[in-house]
């Protein structure tokens, strides 16, 4: 195995033995505490849900990536392909939705107590699993398409249209078809991008101007704690800051790519790195900014029972507005 297929196998393995037990302990953890506590909430069950979105993308994505690098050949049939495609398609397209109303949640959370924010503040809290739903209902009906139109890879000419995806061929047959295909999920990509921006942009003025009013108070008491509403912003903030730097990264291979006759394979390798990162990345920011989740970790790192700890520890989206 050359240098480069060395580190791209590591590289990927390193996805999977970081985003596999981080975004499965977020799931069990979660749901422990719902069948103690008989309640979770509505921040942690979305972000229940974007963990097991990640697990998704980890499985029909960066495994057989991984594979790959090692040198395994025609893992996957036609039937197959198209479960692991489409899986991967949908599982990717709710992380984003997923982030994008995590952003959107907090920042209602936080925003001020005006009559308008109030009413948002109860139907939203109220109508987190709905709102999921919808999106899951989106997200699946955008790609049979893609569904139909895959199929193993096979020593035969294809379309120019065609999306080679590892063990995976998707060929859109004409180029109507594949452009209208990438300008329309680009739009919902860049949409729900667009939507937590402005979230995280406003949740940010909204902390200073908060900053601001309490420096006195903060003045007299340098060992005081920060509030948990920042730090429950301040996550989902770090959360929508590692998802944009990264889907900035991979959009503007995209683009440069487009200047180019012949895109290598390489570079296709370097964007699958870049759009799969975040499932595996971002458990590990929950994790190290929920008070509640890190203790958990670092108690079953340490193999102590962390049963007698559930009533002490605060999460820290635990958020009273």
């Amino acid at each position: 195995m050359d240098t480069y297929l060395l580190l791209k196998a590591i590289g990927f393995f390193l996805l999977v033995i970081v985003g596999i037990p981080g975004n499965i302990f977020i799931i069990l953890q979660f749901t422990y505490i719902k069948s103690i506590e008989k309640t979770i909430l509505p921040t942690n069950k979305i972000l229940s849900v974007l963990a097991l979105a990640n697990v998704l993308v980890i499985f029909s994505r960066i495994i057989p990536q991984s594979l790959n690098a090692i040198g395994v050949e025609d893992l996957l049939d036609d039937t197959e392909c198209k479960f692991v495609i489409y899986t991967y398609r949908v599982s990717r397209a709710m992380s984003i939705c997923v982030t994008s109303f995590l952003s959107c949640h907090q920042c209602i959370l936080i925003a001020p107590t005006t009559r308008v924010w109030l009413y948002l503040k109860r139907r939203v809290t109220q109508n987190v699993i709905g709102v999921i739903i919808i999106l899951s209902i989106i997200n699946f009906s955008m790609y049979p398409y893609s569904y139909l139109r895959t199929h193993v890879k096979k020593n035969i000419t294809t379309s120019p249209y065609t999306l080679h995806l590892i063990y995976c061929d998707v060929d859109f047959l004409t180029y109507t078809a594949y452009i209208i295909n990438g300008t329309f999920h680009a739009i919902r990509d860049f949409i729900f991008v667009g939507l937590m921006t402005l979230a995280s942009s406003y949740m940010v003025f909204i902390l200073l101007r908060h900053e601001k009013n309490v420096k006195a108070i903060r003045s007299s008491n340098k060992e005081q704690k920060w509030s948990a509403e920042y730090k429950a912003s301040r996550s989902v903030i770090l959360l929508v800051i590692l998802y944009v730097l990264l889907f900035g990264l991979d959009n503007s291979m995209w683009v440069y790519t487009l200047t180019l006759s012949n895109v290598s394979s390489d570079m296709s390798d370097i964007r699958v790195f870049l759009a799969s990162s975040y499932a595996a990345l971002s458990p590990i920011l929950i994790i190290l900014t929920n008070p509640k989740l890190h203790r958990l970790w670092m108690l079953s790192n340490k193999n102590k029972p962390f049963q007698k700890h559930m009533g002490s520890s605060v999460t820290v989206y635990n958020v009273s507005v």
